[in-house]
C-alpha cells in the first residue's frame, strides 16, 4: 500500500483530499503546516507528496527542496493559486513532478498521482537491480546445453507462465537464483522488482523486520516506520533464498502471509494486503528437517507447489567446457587482459574433479588464475593443489608370500585405479585418462588387456576407437 502525504493550511481541503485518496486505496497522511510535514517525513516512510506552495513559516517550496535532498526518490506534486504559476514553474526547475492549480478536479491530481507512483516505483526497481544492470541474468544467459540443462530450461518456461510459488533445491553453488531471476524475467511481473533475502544471514528479530517491515517504535532504533520486503517487491517477485535456516516461528508469520496474502508490521496494527510471487530455494533436505522438527510441514506444502532440483556440476560434465569459456571471457574483460587459452589437460582435470562448490566454485577458480597468471596458456601448473591431488595414492601393505608373482600384483593395482577414474569420469576415457596421468590411446590398451570394456560407456568407447583411427 502507497502512502500519500498531503500538505495544505486549508483543513476543509485537507479533509476532502484524505476521504478521496483512502478510499482509491491509499494509505493517507496529512499536516496544516510545513513543520508538521517535516517531522512526518522525518518519522515515516512516504511514497509521495502532495505540498501547497503558499503556506506560513515554512512554505511548500522549502518542503519540496528538503524531500529533493533527503528523499530524492519520493516525488512531490505541488499545488499552486491562480496567479502564482512563475513559483509553480519555479517547483518544477527545484525538481517537482508536477503542479496543480486552484481550484481543481480532483480526477486530475488522482492522475498526477498515478503518475508519480509509478514513475517512483520504477526508480525503486532500478535502486534494486543496480548491482546487476551490467550482467543481468536473462533465461537466455544461463550457460549449458546438457540434457539436465535443457530440462531445467523447459521447467522454467512452464513455471514462469504461472503465479504459484516455486521451491527451487540443489547444492549450494548451482545457481539457484539465477533459476528465480530466469522465472521472474519470463514471467508477467518481469517489469517489477525482483527482491531477495537471504534468511540465512540475519539474526530472527532483524530477518522478520526486513521480511515484513516494521513500525515507528516497534524495537529500540525503529525511529521511523519501514517498508519490508513484502511491500518493497509488489507486483514483483520475493526470493527467499536458505529458506530452511528460518526460525520455526517465523515460519508461521511466513505461512500466514502466503495464505492470506496479508502482512502485518513488526509493532503494527494494520493488515496490508500484498501481492507478491515467493519464490523460494535451499540446500538443505526440508522433508528431514520436517522430520526433526526444525521445519513445518504445512509451509513446506504451500512452499512446494511446484519444485525442481537445479543439478550439480558433476552431474553435466559436459556443460563444462562452455562454462569455463564464458568465465574466461568476463573475467579477462573485467581485468583488461588479453584472451587466455586453455590446455586440454585442464579441461580434463576440470571435467573429474567434483567440484562441490558447483559453478561459484569454478568461477571462483577461472578468476583466481586470471587475476595472478601472467602466462597466456593456461596449464595444470596453474591450477589450486587440490585440484592436481584427484586420484590419491592407495595404501597398502607390503606382505612377500610364497607364490607372490610382482607382475599380477602390479596388474591388480592398476586395475584399481583405472576403474577408480572410470567411475569418476563417467566411464569416459578421455575424462579419466589425464586422471591416470596417460594418453587416453594407452588407456584404451590398457582397458582391453584387463578386460573392462563393460565398464565404459558403449558410445564412448566407440566414439574413441574411431578417434584413435583417424
Amino acid at each position: 500500500m502507497d502512502t500519500l502525504l498531503i500538505i495544505d493550511d486549508e483543513k476543509s481541503l485537507l479533509e476532502v483530499l484524505e476521504v478521496v485518496f483512502k478510499k482509491e486505496g491509499y494509505e493517507v497522511k496529512t499536516a496544516t503546516s510545513g513543520s508538521e510535514a517535516l517531522e512526518i517525513l522525518n518519522d515515516n516512510s512516504v511514497d509521495l507528496v502532495i505540498t501547497d506552495i503558499r503556506m506560513p513559516h515554512i512554505s511548500g517550496m522549502e518542503i519540496l527542496r528538503y524531500v529533493k535532498e533527503n528523499k530524492p526518490e519520493v516525488p512531490v506534486i505541488v499545488i499552486t493559486a491562480y496567479g502564482s504559476i512563475q513559483q509553480a514553474v519555479e517547483a518544477l526547475k527545484v525538481g517537482a513532478l508536477d503542479y496543480i492549480v486552484k481550484p481543481f478536479d480532483v480526477e486530475e491530481l488522482k492522475i498526477l498521482v498515478a503518475r508519480g507512483l509509478e514513475r517512483k516505483h520504477l526508480e525503486m526497481e532500478n535502486i534494486l537491480l543496480k548491482k546487476d544492470l551490467e550482467e543481468k541474468f536473462r533465461f537466455e544467459d544461463m550457460i549449458g546445453k546438457s540434457r539436465v540443462m535443457r530440462e531445467i530450461y523447459e521447467m522454467i518456461e512452464k513455471v514462469a507462465g504461472t503465479d504459484s510459488t516455486v521451491l527451487i533445491t540443489g547444492e549450494s553453488g548451482t545457481g539457484k537464483e539465477l533459476a528465480a531471476r530466469a522465472i521472474h524475467n519470463l514471467s508477467r511481473r518481469k517489469g517489477k522488482p525482483f527482491v531477495t533475502i537471504n534468511c540465512a544471514a540475519l539474526p530472527e528479530n532483524l530477518l522478520e523486520s526486513e521480511l515484513l517491515g516494521h513500525a515507528k517504535g516497534a524495537f529500540t532504533g525503529a525511529v521511523s516506520e519501514k517498508k519490508g520486503m513484502f511491500e518493497v517487491a509488489s507486483k514483483g517477485t520475493l526470493f527467499l533464498d536458505e529458506i530452511a535456516e528460518m526460525s520455526p516461528w517465523l515460519q508461521v508469520k511466513l505461512l500466514r502471509a502466503l495464505q492470506e496474502k496479508k502482512i502485518r508490521r513488526v509493532g503494527g496494527t494494520e493488515e496490508i494486503p500484498v501481492d507478491v510471487r515467493v519464490i523460494a530455494a535451499t540446500n538443505q533436505d526440508l522433508k528431514k528437517r520436517i522430520e526433526e522438527g526444525k521445519f513445518r510441514e504445512d509451509l513446506y506444502y504451500r512452499l512446494n507447489v511446484i519444485s525442481f532440483e537445479m543439478p550439480p556440476l558433476r552431474k553435466r560434465v559436459e556443460d563444462i567446457p562452455l562454462l569455463v569459456q564464458h568465465f574466461l571471457q568476463k573475467y579477462c574483460k573485467q581485468m583488461g587482459k588479453k584472451m587466455k587459452r586453455i590446455a586440454p589437460e585442464v579441461i580434463g582435470i576440470f571435467e573429474t574433479y567434483p567440484w562441490p562448490g558447483n559453478i561459484r566454485e569454478l568461477e571462483n577458480v577461472i578468476e583466481r588464475i586470471v587475476a595472478i597468471e601472467d602466462r597466456e596458456t593456461i596449464t595444470t601448473a596453474c591450477l589450486p593443489p587440490e585440484m592436481l591431488g584427484i586420484v590419491k595414492k592407495e595404501e597398502f601393505r607390503i606382505e612377500l608370500t610364497p607364490g607372490f608373482n610382482l607382475n599380477d600384483h602390479l596388474d591388480e593395482i592398476a586395475k584399481k585405479y583405472i576403474l577408480k577414474a572410470l567411475e569418476k569420469s563417467g566411464g569416459r576415457l578421455k575424462r579419466a585418462a589425464p586422471m591416470l596421468g596417460v594418453s587416453y590411446r594407452t588407456l584404451r590398451y590398457l582397458i582391453e588387456k584387463y578386460g573392462l570394456k563393460s565398464k565404459i560407456k558403449e558410445e564412448s568407447w566407440v566414439e574413441e576407437v574411431e578417434n584413435g583411427r583417424r
